[in-house]
């Protein structure tokens, strides 16, 4: 039986302290979004965004701690990345174990600034902190471009659900990393590089906020179905998902180790995707947005009225678990 945080959950807890907040007046997007939004006058709105990286909880073995601060830096600007909207600047607080050496701490600094360079900001300042067990925390600051944020709210029956990318490879690549399992030496090296080097779509989000196809938009990182859910939730609409791009070598891997595809790519997490809503006649021009930032854009289901999620593969049809990455409630690395 879970006790304690194990039976709330992060999603619980979250809510459990927002009882307690006075809500600010001017919010541009509704708390709980993949963002933090606030107008402040002249058709202007400040975005922030926090996220946290603990070494326990985000660091799989094998990661060298150059890729942790890195990745720590790609949580925040996937995010943005999920609302179009470019990051200005960015402040960092460190929590270090006193175990840490020089070298170390040269190489959480190259980590934070190889991502901050990559994604085209800067970060101008920040705190430092002893801790029991590494702690990066981002908050990353930027304005939205012609005063509107791309919420989660915005999804309508009959629009087109689509995807950048494809599932299943960090999923599979953490199976290997922290359950042992084994994969060709080919297929090993791409599914973890999936889980130590992570790409923010950034580019691909801000194409198609200035663009102006979408109707709503969110970031995976706790998982394709998990999302789906998050989305369903603020637009009050449901889903029916008929093609899911599942990267080649996670369904070899599957393969090998006797999985189900299927839940390698709904279920795993770590993946900094875009999931985007799209009104049907405005399909043709998010592609050509997307093309032009020489990204991808899938095609991979539509939004019904009815409050379900459906996955309807060869004739098959399956309900869609409410489940993926979630503090507390997960076993941790």
């Amino acid at each position: 039986m879970l006790r304690g945080l194990e039976a709330l959950g992060e999603r619980r807890i979250i809510r459990l302290i927002w009882e307690y907040l006075d809500r600010m007046p001017d919010l541009a997007l509704d708390l709980g979004d993949d963002v933090s939004a606030v107008n402040i006058g002249g058709g202007r709105v400040a975005v922030l965004k926090t996220d946290m990286l603990v070494g326990e909880t985000d660091v799989p073995p094998g990661m060298s701690l150059r890729q942790a601060a890195r990745k720590a830096v790609v949580m925040n600007i996937s995010d943005f990345a999920a609302k179009g909207v470019k990051p200005l600047a960015m402040l960092v607080s460190l929590g270090l174990p006193r175990s840490l050496s020089e070298d170390d701490i040269r190489d959480i600094g190259a980590g934070l600034n190889d991502a901050a360079r990559e994604y085209s900001t800067y970060i101008i300042g920040g705190d430092t902190n002893e801790a029991s067990d590494l702690i990066i925390s981002c908050s990353l600051f930027g304005f939205s471009n012609g005063g509107k944020v791309i919420s989660r709210s915005g999804a309508n029956p009959g629009d087109i659900v689509a995807v950048t990318g494809e599932f299943g490879k960090t999923s599979a690549g953490l199976k290997i990393l922290l359950e042992g399992l084994s994969a060709p030496k080919e297929i090993a090296e791409k599914l973890k590089e999936a889980v130590f080097i992570p790409r923010a779509r950034l580019n691909e989000g801000i194409a198609l906020s200035e663009a102006g196809v979408l109707s709503a938009s969110i970031d995976s990182s706790d998982g394709l179905a998990m999302s789906l859910y998050e989305l369903s939730d603020a637009s009050n609409v449901g889903f029916i998902i008929d093609h899911v791009p599942i990267a080649e070598e996670a369904i070899r891997f599957a393969s090998i180790h006797g999985l189900d595809p299927y839940d390698l790519c709904l279920y795993g997490g770590e993946e900094y995707e875009l999931i985007v809503t799209v009104r049907p006649q405005l399909w043709e021009a998010a592609k050509k947005a997307i093309a032009h930032v020489s990204g991808t854009l899938i095609r991979v289901g539509k939004v019904i009225r009815e409050k379900r999620i459906e996955l309807r593969i060869n004739g098959e049809i399956r309900n869609i678990e409410r489940r993926g990455w979630e503090h507390f409630k997960m076993e941790r690395p």
